[in-house]
């Protein structure tokens, strides 16, 4: 699994590497930089595809597509590329376990994709074989009154599609609330790597933050209202074996997860949400067994 690198998608903006040339310059920037970078992504797919055994059946998706993807139970999933591309593929799989490349050292996180692209063939041959040491990351789960569930690995949001006041009643801790915010975002241990640690540091510093294979999940609510008929003093927590539940109290709000907001739950006045730890938990793959 990859995404399209970012030369591509200029190229495809505007249309030759002359106006893409042109267009990076007008901004300060350089096309050998997004060139280079490109060619660093493209290596490492192809060292990873020519580690693969020929036998195997094998199948490229790009980010785009995973929607529309079906992944097999026996499937072994190579992500080459930044840590989100993992979190992006999490709530599609199950069980399958992950091996994350990074095409780019020093670049990403590589929490996620902590390995290089030689290593890519021997650990997927120890994961077919059952032989490879995986970390069971912990996900969340949204699951609305009327059945419809999504599960995200990082982190899912709930607010307004465009970003604007989300009206709702929250329900947490047995404490309760009606709020006009930016929305409500639930996080595991994985995502308390992420955005979820950005929102920590600043709204709850003190706040501990749970560890990618804790089942347990921590919650902020981003800039809530203060008015006669919201409040302001739910704003963050952390919930151990526990659930936080809200109704919708405006026309129409979302919820997705880990940044797919095109793959989301449309949720209506009146409706009720769930948020807990999902059953389901990420494979991520951190070596071969007994190494």
């Amino acid at each position: 699994m990859h995404r399209t690198s970012e030369l591509t998608e200029l190229l495809a903006r505007h249309g030759t590497r002359g106006q893409v040339a042109f267009f990076l310059d007008q901004r300060g920037q350089s096309l050998a930089g997004v060139e280079e970078r490109d060619e660093r992504i493209r290596a490492a797919l192809a060292d990873v595809a020519a580690g693969i055994p020929p036998d195997w059946r094998r199948a490229s998706v790009e980010r785009g597509d995973l929607a529309r993807f079906v992944f097999e139970p026996g499937d072994v999933v190579l992500v080459v590329g930044q840590d989100g591309l993992v979190a992006n593929a999490a709530k599609y799989l199950d069980a399958q376990p992950v091996i994350g490349i990074d095409p780019l050292p020093g670049r990403n996180a590589g929490i996620l994709v902590p390995h290089a692209p030689a290593a890519g063939a021997a650990l997927a041959e120890a994961a077919y074989a059952g032989a490879a040491s995986v970390c069971e990351r912990a996900m969340v789960q949204v699951r609305t009154d009327d059945g419809q569930t999504l599960i995200a690995l990082n982190e899912v949001m709930i607010g307004q599609a465009g970003h604007q006041s989300a009206r709702y009643a929250l329900s947490v801790g047995g404490r309760d609330e009606r709020q006009s915010s930016s929305g409500v975002i639930v996080g595991t241990g994985t995502g308390a790597t992420g955005w979820c640690r950005s929102i920590a540091r600043i709204q709850a510093p003190d706040l501990p933050l749970p560890g990618p294979t804790d089942r347990a999940l921590a919650w902020f609510v981003r800039e809530p209202w203060p008015s006669p008929s919201t409040g302001a003093e739910l704003i963050a927590g952390r919930l151990d074996d526990a659930a936080l539940d809200l109704r919708v109290e405006s026309d129409q709000l979302v919820a997705f997860g880990d940044g797919m907001e095109a793959d989301r739950l449309t949720l209506w006045w009146g409706q009720r949400v769930r948020v807990t730890v999902a059953d389901r938990t990420l494979r991520t793959v951190i070596g071969a067994a007994g190494r």
